[in-house]
């Protein structure tokens, strides 16, 4: 290509570039950039594109559509990640205006592994899930990690995050809990905004990371805690009257200048806006959004809300909910009414580019979206630098440092709840362990194989969910009843009466667990924690001073009584909002 196009020219304005390559592009140029398709790089990093896992669009099939924004799902090592959005970028260079690709995607620094909202990544650094973020509730350690991620997602070619998560856990049954800052929305609003400065700096520019802050106008009250990504999860219901709680973290992120916002799939039951899907909402998106706010960003949907999906035998149904029968054609009229740029999730560009040719939406309709998504480009240099250096990604993702803070992160979240004397642990005393690496437990201890033979039984356990099989999507997503059930409950009794016992329990959502607490001899909560993490919090090692960032109720009947949209409203909790003991 030659190099005296006012596009490719650094040293014009941004805007005078971006009018440029407007101009350039053909409708189906236009169209192919409103639309965000997944990609999955295979574990090896091999760089295949004609592979289809799970029926996903081919790499080359979404080129042919002219896409050129994609969230990478899968990960491999440091180097091979980098090498394969290389290849990626070098395919994007050589078609024909040579726009770059943008790359996003979910959180990759926890311990959660969930297709449909995190992607576990061992080549970075591994720090607790946000509600343990939250626990230790300082700005200045949430910045830092967001400037450590921001610098391993660079290394690999990662220039947008689908994060972070400004809901609040009100509902405590609800499966997104995991990626929330907690229910208190002050605090929340405080480390959005600390997170986005980590990630996007004070402006976006070469060094940036594009976030794309979710799920507006607040995604936690779900009736029922039922998620949304299925059909049973589809109402969010406001019986509190707190629809305006839950905008604050929100208000935050569009003042630290977040440059995407992604409305949730859920609809609104019993308020003033249209009983439709967000991302169908206009009174949400353009009244609240972009009037009332002022937010001139990206607006992208969530995942697959236009088209039904068949993966590994299963159908999906699309997320239209509200708007379940309405065409595809129809689908994409309301989202643009509405006030969308983007379809998360999404390759059907052909219908869209029918929809101008037909008349039924204006070539201009598009020119303000590509605006929007072509300045972000402009912005993050992506045109004057898409390629990464593979030597120096397996040097800075992960690098010693990085891991340090993250593992010193894990303790720090640890709270503990209750000690009966018996904590922090001394010596080396004979220990029944369940859920431990064995060779991890033996630094601290003898193992024993009977709990009745043990001076402390220790157990590692999490948050009990309602196991759902009606697709395989559903086993990632925990939902329903917070309590242990039986045989299991009075397993872990029977051998809780055997020797004195610590418990563990990782807190992916507020678990009810009157029975273990007044069995314990100690208890400690955890967010995504390495089992050295806990065990050198139970030894003593390091000591707690994390304080619970949600409530954790006494009872499933407070569960089902509270209100979804208030905070910490369960009757007598168990351990209330803010507590949390040390040494």
């Amino acid at each position: 290509m030659s190099d005296h196009l006012p596009y490719q020219d650094a040293s014009r304005p941004i805007d005078e570039r971006l009018e440029d390559l407007l101009a350039r592009m053909s409708l189906e140029e236009k169209a192919g950039m409103m639309f965000q398709a997944m990609m999955m790089i295979p574990p090896d990093g091999a760089f295949m594109p004609d592979f289809n896992p799970m029926n996903m669009p081919t790499l080359s099939e979404s080129l042919d559509k002219h896409l050129t924004h994609f969230n990478l799902v899968g990960s491999a090592p440091a180097e091979k990640m980098a090498a394969w959005t290389n290849q990626l970028q070098k395919l994007a260079e050589e078609r024909r205006l040579g726009i770059p690709v943008t790359l996003s995607s979910d959180p990759r620094h926890s311990f959660t592994d969930n297709p449909g909202a995190f992607n576990a990544t061992m080549a970075f650094s591994q720090w607790p899930e946000p509600p343990g973020l939250a626990a230790i509730g300082d700005e200045e350690l949430v910045e830092e990690f967001a400037d450590i991620a921001r610098q391993e997602y660079i290394a690999v070619g990662l220039r947008a995050a689908l994060h972070p998560m400004a809901d609040l856990a009100t509902e405590p049954r609800w499966a997104r809990v995991n990626g929330t800052f907690g229910e208190d929305n002050i605090l929340a609003a405080e480390l959005t905004k600390a997170y986005l400065r980590g990630f996007q700096g004070e402006t976006i520019g070469p060094d940036s990371v594009a976030c794309m802050t979710k799920h507006f106008p607040g995604g936690g009250p779900q009736k029922d805690g039922e998620d949304s990504h299925f059909d049973y999860g589809r109402e969010q219901v406001y019986p509190g009257d707190n629809f305006d709680y839950h905008l604050l973290p929100f208000e935050a992120a569009f003042e630290a200048g977040t440059a995407m916002i992604m409305p949730y799939y859920s609809m609104p039951v019993g308020t003033e806006h249209e009983e439709v899907g967000f991302a169908f909402n206009k009174g949400i998106i353009t009244g609240l959004l972009r009037d009332h706010y002022g937010f001139d960003g990206v607006v992208c949907t969530d995942w697959g809300t236009l088209t039904d999906d068949e993966i590994m035998g299963t159908h999906f149904p699309a997320r239209a909910w509200g708007v379940e029968n309405l065409s595809l054609g129809e689908r994409i009229i309301k989202s643009l009414q509405a006030g969308v740029d983007q379809f998360g999730g999404e390759s059907c560009a052909e219908a869209l580019v029918e929809l101008v040719q037909t008349g039924q939406v204006s070539e201009a309709r598009l020119d303000i979206s590509v605006r929007r998504l072509l300045r972000d480009k402009f912005r993050l240099g992506l045109f004057e630098n898409r390629y990464v250096d593979e030597t120096d990604a397996a040097n800075i993702a992960g690098k010693p440092a990085f891991r340090a803070a993250g593992d010193l992160a894990q303790r720090k979240s640890i709270v503990l709840l209750k000690n009966d004397g018996e904590m922090p642990l001394v010596g080396r005393p004979r220990i029944y362990v369940e859920n431990i690496k064995p060779e991890v437990a033996a630094q601290y201890g003898d193992i024993v194989d009977d709990p009745a033979d043990a001076d402390f039984n220790i157990l590692r356990l999490r948050t009990p969910f309602e196991p759902r099989s009606n697709t395989f999507l559903e086993n990632f997503f925990h939902q329903g009843d917070l309590d242990f059930k039986e045989p299991e409950l009075s397993r872990i009794r029977r051998l809780m009466a055997k020797a004195p016992t610590i418990v563990d329990i990782y807190l992916e959502r507020a678990a009810v667990i009157p029975e273990i607490a007044e069995a314990s001899a100690g208890l400690i909560a955890s967010f995504g924690a390495s089992d050295a993490a806990a065990l050198d919090v139970i030894f003593g090692r390091f000591q707690p001073s994390a304080t619970l960032p949600f409530e954790l109720p006494s009872s499933m009947e407070a569960v089902r009584a509270q209100a979804p949209d208030v905070p910490h409203d369960s009757d007598d909790p168990l351990f209330k909002y803010g507590f949390g003991l040390t040494y």
